[in-house]
């Protein structure tokens, strides 16, 4: 229900939606009133109120969402864990919302410039008043304090609302300052001289996205991967096709060729629907369309000297099945198992798979274009911001790609550090660097991971991931971010890149925007939200202890 009317009618009378949230009857201005809507899809946001929801997509806003019984001071109702709602909402009203019944909805109101929703658990209706039947507020109305009431309805009877007062006790002081930091060089803790001492010292070794098919690991130069993008449920196949080429699909609006790597390489299974597989959308160069890469699963990101990687041995590169390859990259096993082979994949040999699907398209269509996406530099010029997006607590997490050195395994063993804040699990060693190893729910304020089963970003059940580090570095300092997953590369047009509702000073400082996107699903109208992450705030070691002491 979308607020189109004035505050005031032309008697004079004041009008007010009306709520009911527990046992109170409430009344919320019109004029302050954008809509009502069935609870949406939410993704929960570090670092808040304990009466925040999460974050909902309404016309392309991030929009925090509050308990309006929570935020009133009452105890907040019992709720299901957002991680297992958030990223996959079934319908408006469903589980993939806030708790409330069928009548539950969100009120969209405005707030020092930005929405915000609170969750209520039953529309009553629209009320106009006159103002000689408001009664002032003289003292505690049905417990609550009534420096948040702005008066009594008689005619309701209702309780009106300072919904200012009220959001900003939420929310606290969201002035960007910076805050009191003591050179206290972290207590002798030595955090200091571990981040120092993990050196970017590699930005010359060759970075590679790397995922599996069938069992076996295979990767792509991070600079020829332009997104990695959920597989489809349905791919539009080809009359008279290779096996491999898989056919086409449908991304935003465009026709991207499918490429299917267990058929290229005759590998064992067809695939079926697990709920890991992803497609790495290839770039082979300027002026050539970018072609889609059937995998299982996105496994890490790593950087090796290009002296690891050798070239195919002359006597297979002479088979068919080998043509595909530019080398063979020696990665470290990660677990303790040794040295492991990954086959490094040509994306120039991967463009003329997808030319032959485009040419097979064209003769299908008697020389009609096919209306694929134009082609784009390679680095995406222009078309967007590149992200590595992981996973953690159920929701999705974005750092520029500058900033990631690489993607790893969670290793088997962490040196602890005595006396270092509770975030910081140890150090860890990196091809001989040591660096600080943070364990973002900690940092962050969140859950603790569950021990059985997790929630995929397909939302359905899966067995728990053992976890990836994500190592940041800048400007010669170097941390390891432990988190739940890796979802891969994506690039967000700039206008789908917007500020993060400040929710608290503890979180503007780590969470300042956040990419608003299609859901990827076909039976979902809901949003995909991903929260991007400041690189230099997750760095500055100092800076993350103070989140534990600064007022959140």
């Amino acid at each position: 229900m979308a607020a189109g009317e004035m505050a005031g009618g032309a008697d004079g009378s004041l009008a007010f939606v009306t709520v009911l949230v527990g046992d109170l009857r409430l009344a919320l201005p019109l004029s302050a009133v954008r809509a009502v809507i069935r609870p949406p899809g939410l993704v929960r946001i570090p670092l808040g109120p304990p009466s925040l929801d999460g974050l909902a997509q309404w016309h392309g806003e991030a929009v925090p969402v509050l308990d309006l019984f929570a935020s009133l001071g009452a105890k907040p109702l019992e709720v299901k864990s957002l991680e297992a709602n958030s990223l996959n909402a079934e319908s408006p009203g469903g589980k993939g919302g806030a708790p409330g019944g069928r009548e539950a909805r969100v009120v969209l109101v405005g707030h020092r410039g930005q929405p915000v929703g609170l969750r209520v658990d039953a529309m009553a209706g629209i009320l106009r008043c006159d103002p000689d039947r408001i009664d002032p507020v003289t003292q505690e109305e049905g417990g609550l304090d009534p420096a948040m009431l702005d008066g009594l309805l008689r005619d309701g009877p209702a309780t009106i609302l300072k919904l200012d007062t009220l959001i900003d006790r939420q929310f606290g002081d969201m002035a960007e300052a910076e805050p009191v930091r003591a050179d206290r060089g972290m207590g002798g803790l030595g955090l200091a001289a571990a981040t120092e001492a993990g050196r970017a010292g590699g930005l010359e070794r060759q970075a590679l996205l790397v995922f599996e098919v069938a069992g076996q690991e295979f990767a792509l130069p991070v600079d020829r991967v332009r997104e990695v993008l959920p597989a489809p449920r349905e791919v539009a196949r080809m009359a008279r096709a290779k096996a491999h080429l898989l056919g086409v699909m449908s991304v935003r609006d465009r026709l991207l060729p499918l490429v299917g790597l267990r058929a290229l390489f005759g590998l064992d299974g067809a695939g079926g629907q697990a709920a890991g597989r992803r497609v790495v959308v290839v770039r082979a160069g300027d002026g050539q369309a970018p072609v889609g890469v059937l995998v299982d699963e996105v496994r890490e990101i790593l950087r090796l000297d290009p002296a690891s990687i050798d070239p195919v041995p002359p006597l297979l590169a002479r088979e068919p099945e080998f043509e595909d390859l530019d080398g063979i990259a020696r990665a470290g096993g990660g677990d303790g198992g040794g040295r492991r082979l990954v086959s490094v994949l040509s994306a120039e040999r991967l463009f003329r798979h997808g030319a032959a699907i485009d040419a097979g398209m064209r003769d299908d269509a008697g020389g009609e274009g096919n209306g694929m996406e134009p082609a784009q530099p390679a680095d995406g010029g222009g078309a967007g911001e590149r992200f590595v997006v992981f996973r953690l607590a159920g929701a999705e997490y974005g750092l520029p790609v500058a900033a990631v050195r690489e993607v790893l395994r969670r290793p088997d063993g962490v040196t602890p550090l005595p006396g270092a804040p509770d975030f910081v699990t140890g150090v860890l060693t990196l091809r001989g660097e040591v660096l600080p190893l943070i364990d973002q729910r900690r940092l962050l304020n969140l859950p603790a991971a569950q021990s059985a089963t997790a929630v995929s970003l397909t939302g359905s059940a899966a067995a728990l991931e053992r976890g990836r580090v994500v190592v940041v570095g800048r400007d010669g300092l170097l941390v390891g971010l432990l988190v739940d997953g890796l979802s891969g590369l994506l690039t967000v047009p700039p206008e789908r890149i917007g500020p993060a509702p400040a929710v608290s000073a503890a979180q503007r400082r780590l969470i300042r925007r956040v990419a608003t996107l299609e859901s990827g699903k076909a039976d979902s109208g809901g949003a995909r939200l991903i929260l991007l992450m400041d690189a230099d705030s997750l760095l500055d070691m100092d800076r993350l202890a103070d989140l534990l002491v600064t007022p959140r």
